[in-house]
This record gives C-alpha cells, sequence and structure tokens, in this order.
C-alpha cells in the first residue's frame, strides 16, 4: 500500500471512530434533551445531532459540487427524530463517503479540486477529507458537552 492509500485508510478509520462514538453518545441521550439548547442563539441538542450525522453525506453532496439549493433539499430528506434515525443516517453517510474516497486515484485525491458553492476557490479531495474528519470531530464535542450540561453519565471513555 503506498502512503496516500495508507493516509487515506488512516483518515477513514479516524472518520469511524467518529461514527461509533456518536452512535454510543446518542443512546445515551434522554429524549427528554432534544430541545436542550445552552444558549438562545445555538443549535438545540437534536439539531445539532442531525447537523453532526448529516455530515458525510452533505459534505460529500457539496465537494460533489452540489447547489445550495440541492444542498438544503438533502439536509431536509436527511433530518431524523430519533436516536434510530439519525444512527442510519450516520451510518449510510459514511459507507458513501468512504466508497468516494476510496475509489480515487491518488492522483485525483491529491489534486483534484472541487469548489463548495459558498466557496471562492477549491479545494483538493485530499483536504476534503482533512475538512469531513474535523467538522465531525468539533461537533461530536459539541454534542458531548450538551450531554454532560444535561448530567447525562458520559466521560472520556465515550470519545475513544
Amino acid at each position: 500500500m503506498n502512503a496516500t492509500a495508507s493516509l487515506t485508510e488512516t483518515m477513514l478509520e479516524e472518520l469511524y471512530v467518529v461514527v461509533r462514538t456518536t452512535n454510543g453518545l446518542l443512546k445515551k441521550a434522554d429524549p427528554s434533551v432534544y430541545n436542550y439548547r445552552p444558549v438562545e442563539n445555538m443549535r438545540s441538542f437534536l439539531e445539532l445531532a442531525n447537523h453532526l450525522v448529516q455530515i458525510p453525506h452533505i459534505d460529500l453532496a457539496i465537494l460533489q459540487e452540489k447547489s445550495e439549493q440541492e444542498i438544503r433539499q438533502l439536509e431536509k430528506k436527511l433530518s431524523a427524530e430519533n436516536v434510530t434515525e439519525l444512527t442510519h443516517v450516520l451510518e449510510e453517510g459514511y459507507h458513501l463517503i468512504k466508497s468516494y474516497f476510496l475509489s480515487l486515484s491518488e492522483e485525483d485525491f491529491l489534486k483534484k479540486e472541487t469548489k463548495a458553492f459558498y466557496a471562492e476557490k477549491g479545494a483538493t479531495q485530499a483536504k476534503w477529507l482533512v475538512e469531513i474528519v474535523t467538522h465531525s470531530y468539533h461537533h461530536r464535542g459539541q454534542l458531548f458537552t450538551y450531554l454532560k450540561q444535561t448530567n447525562h453519565d458520559v466521560n472520556m471513555f465515550d470519545l475513544y
């Protein structure tokens, strides 16, 4: 296996850590906190959970240069109301993004640029994978904090 393929596999493994641990966190969440929001101008728990589980689907569509309207329609289609639906969206999105990145040639992974509807310039597929992983970890951290703030039994071991 060449270095690029090894790096891709490692990044996808790290993304799956987010998938596995997010699923665990969602299963610990009492539905009574779905409307919880730390402050008025932040997402509710359920809004945050939906955003997090949709990242693989949505970011894949963005890196494939879908329009803003197509992205908004996909977000609505993927909107979930319970743990079973949320975890399904996340698992499905992970497998789609994994298939996409594993299908790329080394040349395409490193050099092919695509541009998001909101961006002025494109980014390589390699950069997109880094963005997807870091974006996911960021919101998983927020979800963990929401659970801590609502007195759920979560600790650092839920993140590994």
